[in-house]
């Protein structure tokens, strides 16, 4: 992916929303930092297109959403994901119930889908 110009509004939210994670997501980026998830790079809270995303493996073009209760059904939360794949983005989404009580499980979802890109996300 091409690198593009973030609008400094943009980068402000995104800087804001690292200084302030949830706790599934501070949890999750403990595991995720400085490659220590199978020596693979992750960003967090990266601006792509109008969204922000949780976690992002530009390489693999995955992004990974934690996500709470109110995100059930969203249509918000399925534009964004269109737009996302319209990027050329795979959408990897987590229950914020999932990083706090399986963190094992996730993780290994989330190194099979880095190095299988043909792997589809389930919801």
């Amino acid at each position: 992916m091409p690198h593009q110009p973030v609008a400094p509004a943009k980068r402000n939210f995104a800087r804001s929303l690292r200084r302030e994670m949830t706790e599934a997501e501070d949890k999750l980026w403990h595991e995720l930092r400085d490659r220590r998830l199978d020596r693979i790079k992750f960003r967090r809270q990266v601006p792509v297109g109008k969204y922000v995303a949780d976690f992002a493996c530009l390489e693999s073009l995955l992004i990974i959403e934690i996500d709470g209760s109110q995100h059930a059904d969203s249509e918000t939360d399925q534009a964004r994901r269109t737009e996302l794949e319209a990027r050329g983005f795979r959408v990897l989404r987590f229950w914020n119930d999932d990083v706090l009580k399986d963190m094992d499980s996730v993780c290994t979802t989330i190194i099979a889908y880095v190095r299988d890109v043909s792997l589809q996300p389930w919801r």
